[in-house]
């Protein structure tokens, strides 16, 4: 009773008193959970677009890292396959009568003459060095010994150190090592390649191939983002986490996981967006201090509670000189509100002439302005993923003038060089089906001639260890499908199965009808692969399902089996003729 007293004595009798009563005890309390949420969800906000926008930098910047990775790994492939050093290094490991002081000048040379006549982008090899199997060492770019290695247990340190024993175990893939392996240059990191006897057909090591790199190349990779924060490549390996390279001195790493060193970084006040790179097994990084990204959101904190503070003197004030003269427009413009969330557009031809007016034409423009902008939305979005399917159609451009491969064919033919004719040939066929006069659709022969112009080049490389077979249905030859389609998945094939493989490999690409669907396999009896997830992650294979998804709709499928050691299925599954979006 004593508390029904109480509030008695603040009834007002007036009104607007009771409304500016309940504006304080209501409004007031709002206003501030209202600063408090918009200052968090600011903060959150921003925290996401910080590390989506981060997350498509690293994106980019592993894919610029990939292609100048690609002409370290072309490096290793023409040293790998020439002639000279390879006979050199069959004498040298075989036969003890060779001098290594001759030997090693003689390679050393052959390296440097392979060096310079190089197409191949070289602007970052500091050195490269070539060990036989008695640990004779060759190189170009610095002196022949093996550094830290050079003592008369030499042999034995070479092979207990983690380099050699992770590029036996990786049968002939290049190696990414975290650093210089004869620890000179600290700007310095190594790559090596089990050196295997091409001309053999069981693959027979005959020395290991050390490519070193200068770390100003993530110079290169990181050029194109200047955004807030620095950059770092982690190697995690089990026990051991250390910085490839780093623009954030005063980061410190904890071994473990690579989930375990990105949590401790972020102990230090940072925010982490992490990027991994399949070809190095490397991951990168983008570091931001905490504190620097949320500068912003503080200034927008004062500013929301100045505006919110604004807000609620102007409301008490007209909340106290407005009386019941509002309440009827009011209900009218809460009505309208109501309507138009369920879907209605019929609103009142006309409000007074008042501040509820003003809000109430406000807000008739406004619903007008956004079904319009909705309508606009859905046209971009349209727009963009027609933009998307052309981007990564196009992603693939001729490099080479078709007049120049004929000359190169012509040169060929003159001294009798059959294998670099053919090549010439193959190649330029196979630019011709890529371009396919700027058409999108190819039919599926022409697709399968491409393939095969393709197995041509790389079996004049690799000394015909690749067998095709091919076993298409009559009734989709000629069938028109997006271009692109198939080859990606037999160039797959090749690198990431058969190219590793000890001996001959198969490949073989079939092709039927299940009843409005077409279905492509392309298998092969590689080496196999164990992290599925990364694979489909990969340029080629992401390449082809993300057009495949675009073009011929989300009922479409790539699936991918694989067993190590038994090799590797690929199975495209879709609509040829999809219903127009």
């Amino acid at each position: 009773m004593n508390l029904i007293r109480l509030l008695g004595r603040f009834r007002f009798k007036k009104i607007r008193n009771r409304l500016f009563a309940a504006m304080i005890v209501l409004f007031l309390p709002s206003i501030m959970l209202l600063g408090y949420i918009s200052y968090n969800i600011t903060n959150k906000t921003l925290t996401e677009r910080n590390e989506q926008t981060n997350r498509d930098h690293l994106r980019t910047s592993s894919e610029v890292a990939d292609l100048l990775f690609h002409n370290i790994n072309q490096l290793h492939y023409s040293i790998v396959v020439n002639d000279e050093i390879r006979e050199d290094l069959r004498h040298s490991g075989n036969d003890p009568e060779v001098r290594p002081d001759s030997q090693n000048v003689r390679t050393s040379t052959r390296l440097q003459r392979l060096v310079s006549g190089s197409f191949g982008d070289t602007r970052y090899v500091k050195s490269i060095c070539i060990f036989d199997l008695r640990f004779q060492t060759a190189c170009f770019g610095r002196s022949d010994d093996a550094g830290p290695y050079e003592t008369p247990d030499k042999a034995q340190k070479i092979m207990a150190a983690d380099w050699y024993r992770d590029v036996y175990e990786n049968k002939g893939k290049v190696v990414y090592y975290r650093s210089d392996i004869f620890g000179e240059a600290d700007d310095v990191f190594s790559t090596v390649k089990l050196f295997r006897d091409a001309g053999d057909a069981s693959g027979q090591p005959i020395g290991i191939l050390v490519v070193n790199v200068s770390k100003s190349i993530f110079g290169k990779i990181f050029s194109g983002n200047r955004e807030l924060g620095s950059y770092m490549v982690i190697d995690s390996t089990p026990g051991e986490t250390t910085a490839v390279f780093s623009t954030a001195e005063a980061v410190q790493l904890k071994d473990g996981t690579i989930g375990e060193t990105l949590d401790h970084i972020r102990g230090q006040g940072y925010q982490v967006s992490p990027f991994y790179n399949q070809m190095t097994n490397w991951t990168f990084v983008h570091l931001v201090k905490t504190k620097e990204l949320l500068k912003e959101s503080q200034n927008i904190r004062w500013a929301t509670t100045a505006i919110a503070a604004g807000f609620a003197l102007v409301a008490l004030i007209y909340s106290y000189m407005i009386s019941g003269s509002i309440t009827k427009p009011l209900l009218q413009l809460r009505k309208m509100m109501l309507d138009w969330t369920k879907g209605a557009r019929n609103f009142p031809t006309a409000f007074a002439q008042d501040e509820v007016g003003v809000i109430g034409e406000t807000f008739k423009r406004i619903a007008c302005e956004n079904d319009e902008l909705t309508e606009k939305l859905i046209r971009s979005e349209l727009k963009e993923r027609e933009a998307e399917l052309k981007a990564l159609q196009t992603q693939i451009k001729p490099h080479f003038l078709y007049n120049t491969l004929d000359s190169i064919y012509w040169m060929a033919m003159l001294q009798n060089n059959r294998d670099v004719a053919q090549m010439a040939v193959s190649l330029s066929e196979s630019f011709k089906l890529s371009l396919n006069k700027g058409k999108e659709m190819i039919p599926v022969y022409k697709e399968l001639q491409h393939i095969e112009h393709y197995l041509k080049i790389q079996n004049i490389r690799f000394k015909n260890r690749f067998r095709y077979i091919e076993e298409v249905d009559e009734s989709i030859r000629g069938l028109e499908i997006l271009k692109l389609l198939l080859q990606p998945l037999v160039e797959n094939a090749i690198y990431h199965g058969l190219e590793s493989k000890i001996g001959e490999g198969t490949i073989r690409l079939t092709g039927e009808r299940d009843g409005q669907y077409v279905i492509f396999r392309v298998e092969d009896d590689g080496v196999g692969m164990t992290d599925l997830v990364r694979t489909k992650q990969g340029y080629g294979l992401g390449n082809v399902k993300e057009r495949l998804k675009l073009y011929y709709g989300e009922d479409s499928t790539l699936d991918v089996w694989s067993r190590p050691g038994e090799g590797t299925r690929i199975t495209l599954r879709f609509n040829p003729y999809p219903n127009p979006k």
